[in-house]
Order: structure tokens, then sequence, then C-alpha cells
């Protein structure tokens, strides 16, 4: 149980403005606005803006992740079936708020158990006429903070384990 002064890690914000935004008030009761977690990181107006000497002396110990794509080896061995594919995940028919948190949670899952590769299925959707809403954020999500930690490296599958509408993911190694 955690006291009430202690504050909340990003990754864990992140999941409860997820689940915070699903939920539904109460009868006679009136929602409450949920900020995203961009607008947090955001120094406001108020917060003063620490100089640039000590900008790059709190940067230095930060530890920047950048997300790859496959090398082409390990892209060969997925596509060929020589590399197993250790967990799926499917975001067909969901909204962006449900695929990103199902999707958070499932890598943060497969990475503590020590998954090393994924098949994400985002679905190409062409429905609508435009290409798919998830298959375009999917690949942004995967860049971003919140999935750095788990993520090392990602790329389009094969055909025949969905193409342009699937992922492979590449989890990085669970630190032991």
């Amino acid at each position: 149980m955690s006291k009430r002064g202690d504050k909340l890690s990003d990754d864990d914000r992140v999941l409860w403005n997820l689940v915070a935004r699903t939920a539904k008030p109460l009868k006679g009761r009136a929602a409450v606005d949920i900020p995203d977690m961009a607008v947090d990181a955001r120094p406001t107006p108020a917060q003063p803006v620490q100089p640039a000497a000590n900008a790059t002396a709190v940067a230095k110990p930060k530890i920047q992740h950048v997300t790859h794509r496959l090398d082409e080896p390990t892209l060969d061995k997925l596509q060929k079936g020589r590399l197993p594919i250790e967990g799926r995940v499917d975001l067909h028919g969901m909204t962006q708020d449900e695929a990103y948190s199902l999707l958070f949670s499932f890598l943060h899952r497969a990475h503590a158990g020590g998954v090393r590769y994924v098949l994400v299925i985002t679905g190409k959707g062409s429905s609508s006429g435009g290409d798919g809403i998830l298959r375009r954020a999917v690949p942004a999500w995967l860049s971003t903070p919140a999935f750095r930690p788990l993520v090392s490296s990602h790329d389009h599958a094969a055909r025949n384990h969905g193409g342009s509408g699937a992922l492979y993911v590449r989890l990085r190694r669970a630190r032991s």
C-alpha cells in the first residue's frame, strides 16, 4: 500500500489514465476529465525551468532507448518460421484506448516472462477507405517512452503472419 505522498511512475500513470477513461461515472455524477500523459509531462509556466547547465547534468545519467528495425537475419528467420514467435496479441475491432492498454499490459507480461519475439496483429483497417488507425498508431506507440524499456525493435510481418496488418516485436531482455 502506498502513502498519499508517493507519486505514480510514468508507466503506472499511463495505465491508470487508460483505465480511468473507460470507467463510467455513477448515476447522477459528472465525469472527471483525465488529462493526457503528455500534458502532465510538460512544465507549466508556474514551474521554473532549470538552466541549461543543470539540465545537461541531470540528463546525463538517463539511458536513451531507441527503437530500431529488426536486423535482416532475424527478420528472415521469423518470416520463415525458424525463430519461434512466443506470443500473439490481436487488436482487431478495438478502440485506440482499448488497444493501447491491452498492448501495454501484454508486452509487460511477456517481458516479465522472458519472451523475446511476439506478433502484434493490428489489422489492415481498409473498411473506411483509408489505411487503419491501429496500423499507423501501433508502430508510433512502440517508440514512446512508455514502451521503450520493453521493446528493442519491431518490423512489418511476413505475408504468412499477417503482412502489413501485423508487426514482429522483439522485446528487450529482462534484467535479473
